[in-house]
């Protein structure tokens, strides 16, 4: 895809329209978002406005049809890549991203146009289990329509925060490919989150979870996650292992929840104490 960027970057009338046409098209919002970003990380914020603009007219368009990922997308891939820009370190640009979609959650953005009760109607006939699931915490005094809210929008949040930082990582290894080559693998490898940004999440989570802001608790755990996977990467590449242990490990943190528990903890860990300057040392 280096070819594609290097065809982008040969413009700004290039990288918008490329931006306009991905997004545009469905499922492919997330191209026209790394696209915006690029020419941001590059160039900055207001050069790369037309671009920006340019992915958000046809991503606004989906909005209006009930689709509200695409532009959220954009927007928050956007701001990240300032951020990114402006400060150079992934774990802020992670944190901004993971409050920003959490008030988008908070906000309502990511419910349901016509809210949840056509949809809990549908699951009610589809199983009797969740029927009878449904009809138990109602009858416990739950709302379940407030509940599939809360899940539908956290979710879709879920998704959006991490498909931004995924569109973020394209865009940085993009711009490195083609102005620093080398540069992107050795950012991400460096990747961890310093104990001042770890006590900031921790203390938002918190803060969420006692003012109702549940938003909060259900993201803020993907910076973390984030610099978890950065280690992994970090500590294959200085042992020099085969690209193949990158795929099994990425197979084992989408299939099974006891990986991403275990990721977490080592991100936890590195936190404090930064393994990978201690195998640089051993090394």
């Amino acid at each position: 895809m280096l070819a594609l960027a290097r065809w982008l970057m040969r413009g700004l009338p290039y990288a918008a329209g490329g931006a306009a046409l991905a997004t545009l098209v469905p499922w492919l919002f997330w191209l026209g978002a790394a696209i915006a970003a690029l020419v941001t990380l590059r160039k900055g914020f207001a050069p790369a406005l037309p671009v920006i603009i340019a992915a958000a007219l046809p991503a606004g368009f989906w909005w209006s049809q009930g689709d509200v990922i695409p532009l959220t997308s954009v927007l928050l891939v956007t701001l990240m890549a300032v951020i990114l820009r402006e400060r150079m370190r992934w774990s802020e640009s992670m944190i901004v991203g993971t409050l920003v979609a959490a008030a988008m959650i908070q906000l309502g953005i990511f419910s349901p146009p016509g809210g949840t009760e056509l949809m809990l109607e549908q699951l009610r006939q589809g199983s009797s289990d969740v029927d009878r699931m449904l009809t138990e915490l109602a009858s416990q005094g739950y709302d379940t329509q407030m509940l599939a809210t809360i899940v539908v929008g956290g979710v879709t949040g879920l998704v959006v925060l991490v498909a931004a930082i995924a569109c973020l990582a394209l865009a940085r290894s993009w711009q490195a490919g083609l102005y620093n080559p080398g540069g992107f693998r050795e950012e991400f490898h460096a990747l961890r989150l310093a104990p001042k940004e770890l006590a900031i999440l921790a203390a938002l989570c918190v803060a969420g979870m006692m003012l109702g802001a549940h938003s909060l608790a259900v993201l803020g755990w993907i910076p973390l996650l984030v610099a978890g996977v950065a280690l992994v990467h970090g500590f294959i590449g200085l042992k020099g292992m085969n690209g193949l242990w990158l795929v099994a490990f990425y197979v084992l943190l989408i299939m099974t929840w006891p990986t991403i528990l275990i990721v977490l903890l080592l991100g936890l860990i590195d936190t404090f104490a930064n393994i990978r300057a201690r195998l640089a040392r051993g090394n």
